[in-house]
């Protein structure tokens, strides 16, 4: 809708886990590199946890597309809420296994044959879960014995449990003490500190075929407070913004379109931790601030800056302005 006007040659901001548009920080790095390592070095078993939204899928798919094809076949459970006896076929039959048996015992012993062969042929066999903080306490102990096909020196099947946050909680609780015993490496992703907000919207716009991403310095600000840094929540407020940027015929994206983008999504705002009012020379970058400020709390604002910027009249007069429009805004 807005690629031609802001000159990009594709969406910049979609939801999908494309490895593409994957930015890494150091700590992505660092899980990139833990998950490769683990998988290829027949580690056993790798979790992976992170908070929803914060690009585990992503690296996910950058592994799985890096992974020498030649060296490595994988399975890749990307809904796991299924029983343990729906589990094991689910496992098997993306392994390519076709004709897959009802008896357990007979899956069991065919999936064993398979991790020989593939063992034999210097091959690395795969077992990869997203979404693993849905699994069952059943099905977890399931891949618990999995994790027990191995010859005396090597693990036969390699396992990365890739979920949100819970599954800590899950692989804390004492009926799967075995299997957390069992993991050789957990990596934990975090959301993007603040000052990655920037360079995280920058990257994804290189990548789109861009130039300079069009936010100003206050609008990445207010990205950052609304999505908590978030990538996921960060990808939605951006193309929403860039829509309504478009749709003023705007350059670029100011604040106000991410306060009016959060408002249409009904997200609750953090307010600005804000210093007091600056000196008069520092008075520009504080009247933007401050300005934002009255966007997302008019009365708080108006109330706790209005004295103080009695002082500076510009600051003040924008105070004053700000609100008037804000208040016919919520008015209307």
């Amino acid at each position: 809708m807005y690629n031609h006007f802001f000159g990009v040659e594709r969406a910049p901001f979609n939801l999908t886990a494309d490895p593409e548009f994957l930015y890494l920080t150091a700590q992505h790095q660092e899980a990139l590199a833990g998950l490769s390592y683990s998988i290829l070095a027949r580690r056993g078993l790798v979790v992976l946890t992170g908070p929803a939204g914060t690009g585990k899928t992503t690296l996910l798919a950058r592994v799985l597309e890096h992974l020498p094809v030649s060296r490595v076949q994988s399975s890749v459970i990307l809904n796991p809420t299924l029983s343990p006896a729906e589990f094991l076929e689910a496992v098997l039959m993306d392994f390519g296994i076709a004709n897959i048996p009802e008896s357990k015992a007979r899956r069991i012993s065919i999936l064993q044959k398979f991790l020989l062969k593939a063992h034999r042929a210097g091959q690395v066999a795969a077992l990869i879960v997203d979404e693993a903080h849905k699994l069952s306490l059943d099905v977890l102990e399931e891949i618990r014995l999995l994790g027990n096909f191995e010859t005396g020196s090597e693990k036969l099947l390699q396992i990365a449990l890739v979920g949100q946050s819970e599954l800590d909680g899950l692989l804390n609780s004492e009926r799967l003490w075995q299997l957390k015993q069992r993991i050789a490496r957990h990596i934990s992703i975090e959301p993007l500190a603040a000052e990655n907000v920037g360079p995280y919207i920058q990257h994804r716009w290189a990548i789109a075929g861009g130039q300079a991403a069009p936010f100003s310095k206050e609008a990445v600000d207010a990205i950052g407070w609304a999505s908590h840094g978030i990538p996921r929540l960060i990808n939605v407020v951006c193309d929403n913004a860039l829509i309504d940027a478009f749709g003023d015929q705007a350059a670029r994206v100011e604040a106000r379109h991410v306060t009016g983008v959060c408002r249409d999504l009904q997200w609750k705002l953090p307010e600005p931790q804000l210093d007091a009012p600056a000196p008069p020379s520092a008075a520009p970058e504080k009247e933007l601030a401050v300005a934002w400020a009255v966007d997302a709390y008019p009365m708080r604002t108006l109330e706790r800056y209005s004295a103080a910027a009695a002082q500076q009249p510009s600051l003040l007069s924008r105070l004053r302005n700000r609100f008037r429009l804000t208040a016919r805004t919520q008015t209307t």
